[in-house]
């Protein structure tokens, strides 16, 4: 992996891409030995809170990402730079994450069809850089090739000038606003939802 920061102007050549079988393991690559953060696997929002933590335990919360991956079910999208995989944005249907369904704080404000960002993970080495911001644009690109015509997330607006990595995993609200989702809902001040529409 390339340790040297991204020149703006090669961001244009990052692919974004979906996780299917066919590049799974640039996903496990990516993750590297803790599964992005303490072997979560990206696993908290689609399971209950015990299953999660038992999941942390014998490469279970992976073996369950696998599965829904190899089911050919949505799951998220890497961002590839120079063939490497750099980024992760979780991105599947509402629904199919139990913590978002059966949250007070985030709980649906409409029976429209929705699908959800409820993470992100960039590489150490890629943090800081824009990347979050490409990537949340090549969502947009791809869930409009797919019909997609609501794109829900839920970042955090920080209440200092730092804010360390391990807390930027929900996404940070300056990189969805300069994508150009807005706020719809702001039941949690600190926590706004956010939503994309792509016109479908």
């Amino acid at each position: 992996m390339k340790s040297e920061p991204i020149d703006f102007i090669f961001l244009k050549e990052l692919s974004i891409e979906p996780v299917t079988r066919s590049n799974w393991n640039k996903l496990v690559q990516l993750f590297g030995e803790r599964g992005a953060c303490g072997n979560c696997w990206c696993m908290y929002f689609r399971l209950k809170k015990a299953d999660f933590q038992e999941g942390k335990i014998n490469d279970i919360n992976k073996h369950a990402l696998k599965e829904i991956i190899f089911d050919d079910r949505p799951a998220g999208l890497m961002a590839i730079y120079d063939g490497q995989p750099i980024a992760w944005c979780a991105f599947a249907p509402r629904e199919d994450f139990i913590k978002l369904e059966n949250s007070r704080v985030h709980k649906r404000i409409d029976d429209k069809p929705v699908w959800s960002i409820p993470c992100l993970f960039i590489d150490k080495h890629f943090r800081r850089q824009g990347v979050s911001v490409e990537l949340l644009k090549g969502v947009i690109r791809y869930a409009k090739t797919k019909g997609i015509s609501i794109i829900e997330a839920y970042p955090t607006i920080p209440t200092t000038d730092t804010i360390p990595d391990s807390f930027a995993w929900i996404g940070l609200y300056k990189s969805f606003e300069r994508a150009g989702f807005k706020i719809v809902d702001t039941t949690s001040k600190h926590r706004p939802m956010v939503r994309y529409y792509t016109g479908k």
